[in-house]
């Protein structure tokens, strides 16, 4: 095996927080990085669930275009050109 350096940036403080972590559970930051991307090539995937939690502007917006999907009065376009026109009147 050839080895690399790989070059990080990253927040002082997260960095000081993981090598305290990783210190704990015997690990150097080089052994974590490697068994996080020994991991991630072996499922072909971040090793971990991500997740994006709205923020209350975005679900305010997510409530109301399901109302307006759910609302029989408000008309829903299967045409583009027929939308186009409409917006041009």
């Amino acid at each position: 095996m050839t080895a690399t350096t790989v070059n990080i940036r990253m927040d002082a403080d997260l960095k000081k927080k993981a090598e305290d972590l990783f210190s704990d559970l015997g690990l150097n930051m080089t052994s974590a990085l490697t068994m996080f991307l020994k991991q991630a090539v072996r499922t072909q995937g971040i090793p971990f669930e991500v997740t994006r939690q709205p923020n209350a502007q975005t679900l305010a917006a997510m409530k109301e275009a399901e109302r307006i999907a759910r609302d029989p009065a408000v008309r829903g376009y299967d045409d583009l050109d027929e939308l186009l026109s409409d917006l041009k009147a």
